[in-house]
């Protein structure tokens, strides 16, 4: 297994069933229209693509704790997870809108994603929240391959190695001396664990594994 600065690169769950494979099919699509409209502007693909990825977090780790207290039941730490996920997923946006400066446009389409996006997956983890978790999973992956990306035209000079926001080395404890490579790869190393909890998670709603297996 592939692996670079400790992260495994060529991770990859394959699809198993209908809903597994829904889940891949989604996100392909959600792969193709930002392949489509961003190209290699890895900045502002990764502006607009955490304000996604910043979502299902939070729709969760709400949820999740709703059914903990209906059912007045051990939540087996999920909701804390889930909440950290939102929590990172929305710094990595924090930090990429101090690189990439989104136009008024960029930020209409923030908007207007995350609108459309938080209804849909509200519903589909209301209503399969296995599919939910396989999505995100399957979206870290592809967060994995476009972050890998990013290093490769960082490193082969198309883009600028500028120096990190000085919100990236608060929250990543980074050296002041840190550039925007260094970022880059803290990011990844965030979407990895995400995509590996994720698929977990799924995996024990699909009855694969334990509870005490997924922690």
């Amino acid at each position: 297994m592939t692996k670079m600065d400790g992260v495994k690169l060529d991770v990859h769950v394959k699809p198993s069933g209908a809903s597994d494979q829904f889940a891949f099919a989604f996100v392909k699509l959600l792969r193709f229209c930002a392949d489509l409209f961003f190209r290699k502007q890895y900045g502002h693909r990764a502006v607009v693509l955490e304000t996604v990825a910043a979502v299902p977090g939070m729709v969760g780790g709400l949820l999740q704790h709703l059914k903990a207290i209906r059912h007045i039941q051990n939540d087996q730490g999920w909701i804390k997870t889930l909440l950290d996920e939102a929590e990172n997923e929305r710094m990595h946006l924090m930090t990429f809108v101090q690189i990439a400066k989104p136009s008024l446009f960029e930020r209409f389409l923030i908007m207007s994603v995350q609108a459309v996006f938080y209804n849909c997956f509200f519903f589909l983890y209301l209503l399969a929240p296995k599919t939910a978790h396989r999505v995100v999973g399957y979206f870290e992956e592809e967060a994995v391959i476009s972050y890998t990306r990013y290093l490769e035209e960082i490193d082969e000079g198309r883009h600028e190695n500028v120096p990190a926001p000085q919100i990236a080395i608060d929250y990543w404890d980074l050296p002041p001396t840190a550039r925007l490579r260094d970022v880059v790869l803290v990011v990844r190393e965030d979407e990895a664990g995400h995509r590996d909890v994720n698929h977990k998670f799924a995996d024990e709603l699909a009855g694969r594994l334990t509870p005490a297996a997924s922690q």
